[in-house]
């Protein structure tokens, strides 16, 4: 057989896996493509791959003797056992160094087993975060890879070529060890999740409050479009605003008002509690979309449950609305700071080292939540790798205290008018928290030990005789109660 030529694999032929092939050509890298359906493989050649260096294989075998060492497979096919069995299909025909690459939306737990298992039969995995849907994968997809860190200097240069382009440099670079990439693109998801809620409660409060139109709405979010909310996601919304049925009719209008997930917003959600890190915005952000999906209850909801009588708006329109352009901009800052602080907790707990400023760079394009204002993430990580919070950044601490006077005008508002802001709403709680010195959890924590004798510790400078500081005291409240205790303090 001839030498091998092919640069990396790629097994799935589905609109994504077929864009990615394609982008890969066209930065100059042989590809050779696969398929479980032998037959899409041979259409594939023949029609949009046609005039294309890219290569077909009809087998696993034919597949891997293409590429050249060390050998480097992409699959992009279903998550869970698919990913599983094309990896076991793979393994007899591999050798040390070879790499499979996972780009499919797989858990994160997934990728730390397949990354210890492969690594012990020395081989080498990366688990991939890949975003921006099927234009992206044609044009140029933000990637996260992470993984096996040895694999990372053989696909760089493959990877972030393939990648979308900011000011010249990619949105790709390696975030971290096992779990990470797939890690890192489900908080990514998580917050787009948090990103669409946000932007779907100030419509409704440009709609139900204001009373405006959905094209007087569009041309609201144009204009905030080009300012710090530039992003994917507003200029998109614009775009669905003014995009009418045949009658006339904004087709906005005309859809049912229940929105669908996948999952990947829950997992951030769950990831979230596992870690005890408060990401209250992308938690009220799922549960947004499940009230949305009990609609038939709401409809019988409405017709008993009265709210407020909702008064014509006699303020400054114009004061109203740059009020709630901070609003959007503020809770936005805290559900990224919100993203970052999970991030960080689970990469101190699973030993990661990830690249935050990396990370935010590899959202600045490419991706579903592509943004200006990723760039000033970019900027605040570079100036400090540590960073525990961008509400401690300068950039972002004066951002967020010049939108807090708008911030709670509008909420306060939306609350008189009956409308519901559960992201805004959680994320100035999350604001207010986050700043008070002191919260009423030493009530919460004295009604636990009442009860459950789940002890407690005292305030430094409170300490005496009975109360010893850094020791976890139970208290017979009642003088009924015994002196033993349930369990420690933070249990």
């Amino acid at each position: 057989m001839s030498e091998p030529t092919g640069d990396i694999g790629l097994i799935g032929l589905a609109v994504m896996g077929q864009n990615l092939i394609l982008n890969m050509n066209d930065k100059g890298f042989t590809v050779v493509a696969y398929n479980r359906t032998i037959s899409k493989v041979d259409h594939f050649l023949a029609n949009e791959a046609k005039g294309t260096k890219v290569q077909g294989a009809h087998s696993i075998e034919e597949l891997v003797a293409k590429l050249k060492r060390p050998r480097k497979i992409i699959l992009l096919v279903k998550a869970g056992s698919a990913v599983d069995s094309f990896i076991s299909q793979l393994e007899p025909h591999l050798e040390k160094g070879d790499i499979i690459i996972d780009g499919g939306n797989s858990h994160y737990p997934d990728s730390i087993r397949r990354t210890q298992e492969l690594e012990s039969k020395g081989l080498l995995f990366v688990g991939s975060g890949v975003s921006g849907g099927e234009e992206g994968a044609r044009y140029g997809p933000s990637l996260m890879p992470g993984g096996s860190p040895a694999a990372w200097p053989h696909i760089k240069e493959i990877f972030q070529a393939t990648a979308a382009q900011v000011n010249g440099e990619p949105c790709c670079d390696w975030v971290g060890e096992t779990g990470a990439g797939h890690y890192v693109k489900m908080v990514h998801n998580g917050i787009e999740y948090g990103d669409m809620q946000l932007i779907a409660e100030a419509y409704d409060i440009l709609k139900r409050g204001l009373g405006l139109s959905e094209s007087e709405i569009a041309d609201i979010f144009r204009k905030w479009n080009t300012g710090v909310l530039d992003s994917f996601l507003i200029d998109i919304t614009a775009n669905i605003l003014k995009f009418n049925d045949d009658d006339g009719e904004p087709l906005v209008t005309k859809i049912l008002d229940q929105a669908g997930q996948k999952g990947t917003g829950k997992w951030t959600a769950v990831a979230a509690l596992d870690a005890g890190m408060p990401v209250t915005l992308i938690g009220e952000a799922v549960f947004a979309r499940c009230l949305s999906a009990i609609k038939q209850e709401r409809v019988r909801a409405s017709k008993v449950i009265a709210g407020p009588q909702r008064e014509p708006f006699k303020g400054d329109k114009k004061q109203f609305i740059d009020d709630l352009e901070q609003a959007l901009y503020a809770s936005k800052i805290i559900s990224y700071t919100q993203g970052f602080m999970l991030m960080r907790e689970t990469a101190k707990e699973l030993s990661w080292n990830l690249n935050y400023a990396g990370i935010a760079q590899m959202w600045r394009g490419g991706c579903i939540i592509k943004s200006v204002f990723l760039g000033d993430i970019t900027a605040a990580y570079h100036k400090n790798g540590k960073l525990e919070s961008l509400l401690f950044d300068d950039f972002f601490n004066k951002a967020v205290h010049k939108a807090q006077p708008g911030w709670r005008r509008i909420i306060a508002q939306a609350v008189l008018w009956g409308i519901p802001t559960p992201a805004f709403s959680t994320a100035l709680s999350f604001f207010d928290g986050y700043r008070s010195e002191i919260v009423p959890a030493n009530l919460v924590q004295a009604q636990r030990d009442y009860f459950g004798a789940h002890t407690f510790r005292v305030l430094p400078g409170k300490e005496n005789a009975k109360l010893k500081a850094g020791e976890d005291i139970h208290i017979n409240w009642t003088g009924r109660g015994g002196n033993v205790s349930a369990s420690t303090y933070l249990a």
